[in-house]
């Protein structure tokens, strides 16, 4: 099998393809204030190019891809995309990130889709304080996004809560009884600088803090993933439950060792890490009529280039190009 190695020893098996740059909801930490400039139409990926550069991926050794966004199921026909992308040879997992807003009506034709897995970003269960984060009265439409989700049967269904200091931070309980209830697996994420999402140190929520208030109230088992199977949370399960909570530490306790990922924005660009500024554009060769060994050779060389691991908080801030509703996180 072909395999994406970088300079420092690691496999990339994992590519989240972000489809869309639009979003329903405009989240804080992920939006700028005053927006930003969407690409026209024709800037963006096709499906065929989607599934061409998908297909070449899979070739050299990528075995779960994610679709993303802004927000996918916004993307018209999105479960055909999904469907296409399911059939690929040798791709093990599909997946998708989404807000849930468009779940209740979208659920079932994505699972027959080929869609296994699902995230979905929930940062608060009090609706007022949805509406202050997201700039949306959305909230009972996510609610039910997950419950449909639930109810159709998806093999994994794993909430994503970004946690801010002085904002959800007295939450970090209630969302753990929520996923008690629900038998759910409820990742919380520490806070991360994007251009214009007005990240400061004071609002970071570090990972030890949540779990000490986790642990004041439930004992927490760890949960090891497996020999092989790199992934970014550490995950524990709530003792006497069901229920298993994550937290994502890349800012206190980074992961960049074990990252396996890679990803395509939707204008076609590879990015080998979330927040490097180095992209690789893709669109531009396979419309200018590049073969697939021109494309092979050039993902090769993106990885390649990957750094070992990402700079620290002062540096990102200062990034320009960086904004995390533009990538696809």
């Amino acid at each position: 099998m072909n395999e994406l190695f970088d300079n420092f020893g690691r496999s990339h098996t994992y590519l989240r393809i972000s489809i869309t740059e639009r979003c329903n909801l405009r989240c804080r930490y992920c939006m700028p204030p005053e927006g930003i400039e969407l690409k026209v139409r024709n800037e963006i990926l096709t499906f065929d190019e989607i599934e061409r550069l998908a297909n070449i991926f899979v070739k050299l050794g990528v075995r779960k891809i994610r679709v993303t966004g802004g927000e996918p199921l916004v993307r018209r026909d999105v479960e055909h995309l999904c469907e296409r992308l399911a059939k690929i040879p040798m791709l093990e997992t599909l997946a998708m990130s989404t807000n849930g807003i468009l779940l209740e009506e979208k659920a079932e034709a994505l699972l027959r889709a080929g869609i296994t897995h699902l995230n979905i970003s929930l940062d608060t269960l009090r609706p007022e304080r949805f509406e202050h984060i997201t700039i949306r009265n959305q909230f009972e439409a996510t609610i039910r996004g997950i419950e449909t989700a639930l109810r159709v049967g998806f093999p994994s269904v794993k909430i994503n809560t970004v946690v801010m200091k002085g904002f959800n931070d007295d939450e970090l309980l209630d969302f753990v009884e929520f996923a008690k209830a629900l038998s759910l697996n409820i990742r919380f994420i520490e806070y991360m600088p994007f251009f214009g999402n007005g990240w400061s140190e004071v609002r970071l929520m570090p990972y030890e803090a949540m779990k000490e208030i986790i642990r004041s109230k439930y004992s927490l088992i760890p949960v090891e993933t497996g020999i092989g199977v790199p992934g970014p949370a550490k995950d524990f399960r709530i003792e006497g439950t069901n229920a298993t909570i994550g937290f994502i530490t890349t800012m206190t306790d980074h992961f960049c060792g074990d990252c396996n990922r890679l990803r395509l924005t939707a204008d076609g660009k590879l990015r080998n890490c979330l927040f490097s500024p180095e992209k690789f554009d893709l669109k531009r060769l396979l419309r200018s009529g590049a073969t697939d060994d021109i494309l092979e050779a050039t993902i090769r060389m993106g990885v390649i280039l990957k750094w070992e691991r990402h700079p620290g908080a002062e540096e990102l801030v200062e990034m320009q190009d960086n904004v995390m509703v533009a990538i696809g996180g």
